[in-house]
């Protein structure tokens, strides 16, 4: 919603504007998007990301920062939904609340509101001790995320596990464009056309057709 307020003798409008992210696509904003809404925010006010909180390179991050003007107020769930690196939330933090001028409010933590000016040297030291230790703990909890990934790969791979997407099976009409290939009546690039695959996908099941080859002509010698 908007509402008019003045400064210095000039009528201005405040918008509230919300922020939601995820670290990646696969992920549910619902949760986030529902209790913006639930304080009043209008979808055309709210800015999503579905990127990592590891800086604030973020393009619809910016977008926002780009609209928000002196007397609004931007509302997000948590503070790890503004970011994940401590000393860039506390940056971030104040640059919006003492360059920009506007309020932010966290929903899950009602300490974390710059719009309560009640006390207001108490209520600033406090929010400020809040603040911080907050930050501190949403980057811990990313660095722990990435320490508990490497763990997991370095064990996958110590049990021999494959990684990654899986790769690519020939199709059973493979063997007789291979033939044609390696007879050299058709090019590379015409036998990956009739595949429906690419020439470096190609060339990996030629050459593993070669070896498999290979090891069965000496099985049968033996």
């Amino acid at each position: 919603y908007e509402i008019i307020y003045i400064s210095g003798g000039v009528k201005q409008m405040k918008k509230n504007y919300g922020y939601a992210r995820v670290s990646s696509i696969s992920q549910n904003i619902d949760r986030q998007i529902v209790a913006l809404k639930d304080v009043g925010i209008h979808d055309e006010y709210i800015f999503v990301d579905k990127q990592s909180g590891k800086d604030f390179n973020r393009p619809n991050y910016r977008k926002l920062v780009k609209n928000l003007n002196e007397g609004d107020c931007l509302y997000i769930k948590s503070i790890d939904r503004l970011g994940r690196n401590y000393d860039e939330i506390i940056d971030q933090w104040r640059y919006l609340v003492k360059h920009k001028h506007i309020d932010i409010v966290v929903l899950d933590l009602p300490l974390l509101d710059t719009r309560n000016k009640d006390n207001e040297i108490t209520g600033k030291f406090i929010s400020d001790i809040v603040l911080q230790i907050l930050s501190y703990v949403a980057q811990m909890e990313r660095e722990n995320i990435k320490q508990r990934q490497a763990e997991g790969i370095r064990i996958a791979k110590a049990q021999g596990k494959h990684l990654g997407r899986p790769k690519l099976k020939p199709p059973k009409q493979f063997s007789k464009v291979f033939n044609l290939w390696y007879s050299g009546k058709i090019t590379k690039a015409e036998a990956s056309r009739r595949l429906n695959t690419n020439p470096h996908t190609f060339a990996r099941w030629a050459k593993e057709h070669e070896n498999t080859q290979f090891l069965l002509k000496n099985n049968e010698k033996r």
